[in-house]
């Protein structure tokens, strides 16, 4: 047991930052979560990013055993390019162009992982929550943006680019909303709750929530109702694709919007009427380690 190392993980999100260390045997020693810093101008944002993650992990190294190893992973909101090693296509726009794993290697003096959350979330829905047991895990994060990431045996599989999974930036709707990337009606313009609440304030000129969306369907609003069901079909046209392609053992749903009920009954229902296939069988399951999976999927890619 005593080759056997302490993880220390960090999950990078828009508005908070959480540190995890785990012991040899798995078990969390710790967990802490501060706010993400903000710069208003911009100026100074992965300056501040850089300098609190720096920090953050220095302090969790000191809950580490004397003589002991420790791997350090960190999962952020958006990928490394494989040539210049600097952060692209981050939501948290401030790490875009820079070279955090560099920057933060140098100030640490030693190697560390770092992947993209929705990778980070996917290994540990994998390995120890709601996809537990299946081979090949497609594991999609539907918040204010869309992710997605491949597990195969218990690891993340990245691909050339780094870029595996990233289906959030497929082009579904060549006449659909542009999206922040360069192309139109891509699928988080279509399924992501930025997405459907910004086509429905265009439609409506009410501007409600995917979740207040959600409510007022129930409720029976007729605009409601209609922009839901369009966020159902248009959920069951991407996923249903993706699955005709990838075929994946398993789909497991992480973010706010895998929260709605109705993704795993006539979400499901709209899966198996776009894929290929004609039986579909493969299981969309929600998420089982909660918000806590991104941070534990961390602490497995370290290094």
């Amino acid at each position: 047991m005593t080759d056997t190392p302490y993880r220390l993980g960090i999950d990078l999100g828009g508005t908070k930052i959480e540190a995890i260390l785990l012991d040899p045997k798995g078990h969390s020693l710790l967990r802490e979560r501060i706010a993400t810093p903000r710069d208003p101008d911009g100026h100074t944002e992965y300056e501040k990013i850089r300098n609190t993650v720096h920090t953050l992990i220095r302090s969790t190294l000191e809950k580490v055993p004397e003589g002991r190893v420790c791997t350090i992973g960190v999962g952020i909101p958006g990928t490394i390019n494989t040539r210049s090693g600097r952060v692209q296509n981050a939501n948290t726009t401030g790490l875009i162009g820079h070279p955090f794993q560099q920057d933060l290697e140098r100030l640490l003096g030693r190697p560390i992982a770092m992947e993209n959350d929705a990778n980070c979330f996917t290994l540990a829905e994998a390995r120890e929550g709601a996809a537990k047991g299946y081979h090949l895990v497609f594991g999609i994060i539907l918040g204010t943006g869309c992710g997605g990431g491949i597990s195969i045996g218990g690891r993340i599989h990245t691909g050339r680019h780094r870029i595996c999974g990233e289906w959030g930036h497929f082009s579904v709707d060549p006449a659909g909303a542009p999206c922040y990337c360069g192309n139109q009606g891509c699928v988080e313009t279509k399924i992501s709750g930025g997405g459907v609440a910004r086509s429905f304030f265009e439609h409506t000129g009410r501007r409600l929530t995917l979740e207040q969306i959600t409510d007022g369907y129930r409720q029976g609003d007729a605009p409601c109702t209609t922009a839901f069901e369009q966020f159902l079909d248009d959920f069951g046209r991407c996923l249903g694709g993706l699955i005709s392609v990838l075929d994946p053992d398993a789909v497991v749903l992480g973010g706010g919007v895998s929260n709605i009920d109705e993704l795993y009954t006539r979400g499901l229902k709209q899966v198996r009427r776009y894929a290929f296939h004609e039986h579909v069988e493969t299981p969309i399951l929600k998420h089982r380690l909660g918000d806590s999976a991104g941070v534990i999927g961390a602490a497995w890619i370290g290094k």
